[in-house]
């Protein structure tokens, strides 16, 4: 019996120390968990032997238990490296179409040839569905996760159909007057003659292909309060649309049409309630510039139109006409050219912001984490991964930064818990239990030996 009892101290202690290796050899593994070996002790009896005599059978290893203690970060410059900093773990799998889940603390991804974030071992980042455009996550559920991709262009282009825009008129300034006629009258307006106009300003107009346009508007003071707004699109002289006809705007010497605008003597837009600023102008880009040549010649939209409005986007600010230099407040248009990648944001909430180089920003995910009930009754299946099993309990997914879900540290790894320090020690202990147990062995074979020579 002694045999064995000193059989299972070398076990144990051998344990031990393969436990101890395993955590120092995975030091700089990043999310790798340390495990401690726990043992028992071995006591068997009947109800016919003396209790109070009874020596123990020896030692036996209990659990090998993984400590999921938080581990230090450590920051990288990789906007695709993600750190838990808290409770959870990410989901992945192994396939495009795959429900079988894996969990890992490790967030070492990167994108692999189809754009989608992947691991070391090329399995799929799994995250929840969201809006585009505002980042809601439609669910948290585990069942709609899908994979993570993140492509490098912003989609088709968007034709502009929308330009808004306030300023200030400079009051100050001499007027420069229409020739009379008409109606509408005439002008000497001339977007090459600096003289003919008293202020100008662009924006950017998209066709349909996303090839960018400037559209130039040119303002010129009439009278008291009054301005006509003239336009060019690639230089080349628009109307301001019928509803810049219905306003009396004068014509240009190339025959363009200008919209007329005129401001209260407080300054503010002369305009009927409850509109707070001037109707809104339609140009339109089907039609020809006044050498007959069409506007738009790339073979895109030539249907386009955009309305030309004078406010903000919220319909709160309106143009003014003030006592000073004049400024644009506000311009703004839709519309958008296609975009190549230039930045991938991650917040700690997990939501994945790309940005653009048209300006769009766009929301790709939201990254999903999972939490158990008993973290420590996870099977290992190597790579620094975990699967559920009946002891660790079914997966709960949530958002992170909510709840018990801890925070994701973008361009961040999680570092193994593995105190070296420590464990060197133990590596010490283990070794001299081992040593004892093997002394234990070596004294019952001396006392064997001994009972056989006996004569």
């Amino acid at each position: 019996m002694s045999f064995n009892i000193a059989l299972s101290g070398i076990n144990a202690s051998q344990k031990d120390l393969d436990v101890t290796a395993n955590n120092i050899s995975n030091v700089k593994t990043s999310g790798f968990k340390q495990s401690r070996a726990e043992f028992a002790d071995v006591y068997a009896t009947s109800i016919f032997n003396a209790g109070n005599t009874k020596v123990g059978d020896g030692v036996l290893t209990s659990s090998v238990a993984q400590q999921f203690s938080q581990g230090t970060l450590d920051f990288t410059e990789n906007s695709l490296d993600m750190a838990i900093s808290g409770n959870g773990f990410f989901a992945t799998t192994d396939g495009l179409g795959s429900r079988d889940m894996t969990y890992t603390r490790s967030g070492a991804f990167k994108l692999n040839s189809d754009k989608f974030i992947v691991d070391n071992q090329g399995n799929f980042l799994q995250g929840y569905q969201v809006n585009r455009n505002s980042g809601a996550a439609s669910s948290t559920s585990l069942a709609t996760t899908q994979p993570i991709r993140v492509p490098d262009v912003a989609g088709a282009p968007q034709q502009t159909q929308n330009i808004f825009t306030s300023f200030n008129v400079d009051a100050r300034l001499t007027n420069i007057p229409d020739n009379g006629g008409g109606p509408p009258p005439t002008s000497n307006f001339d977007p090459d003659a600096p003289s003919t106009y008293n202020a100008s300003t662009s924006a950017t107009v998209y066709d349909s292909l996303g090839e960018s346009h400037i559209l130039s508007t040119y303002y010129v003071k009439r009278g008291s309060n009054q301005w006509d707004v003239y336009a060019t699109f690639d230089g080349k002289e628009i109307d301001m649309g019928t509803a810049a006809n219905a306003n009396g705007g004068a014509e240009s010497a190339a025959g363009s049409v200008g919209r007329r605008i005129s401001f209260n003597p407080d300054g503010t837009p002369n305009v009927a309630a409850p509109n707070i600023t001037f109707p809104e102008a339609i140009i339109d880009l089907s039609g020809n510039d006044p050498n007959g040549d069409p506007y738009l010649t790339n073979g895109a939209d030539n249907t386009q139109t955009v309305q030309f409005n004078f406010q903000d986007e919220t319909g709160t600010t309106a143009p003014t006409q003030f006592a000073s230099d004049f400024e644009v407040t506000t311009l703004d248009q839709d519309g958008t050219t296609v975009g190549r990648l230039t930045n991938v944001d991650i917040g700690k909430n997990g939501l994945i912001a790309a940005t653009y180089s048209n300006g769009d920003v766009q929301y790709l995910g939201q990254v999903a984490l999972v939490r158990f009930a008993n973290e420590q009754g996870l099977t290992q299946i190597g790579g620094t991964k975990w699967r559920e099993s009946i002891s660790s309990g079914e997966p709960l997914s949530g958002e992170a930064n909510t709840g018990t879900f801890g925070a994701i540290e973008a361009s961040a790894l999680e570092n193994s818990n593995v105190n070296l320090t420590k464990e060197l020690v133990d590596l010490i202990t283990a070794q001299r239990n081992f040593q004892a147990n093997s002394r234990s062995l070596e004294v019952n074979n001396t006392i064997n030996q001994t009972i056989l020579q006996i004569r």
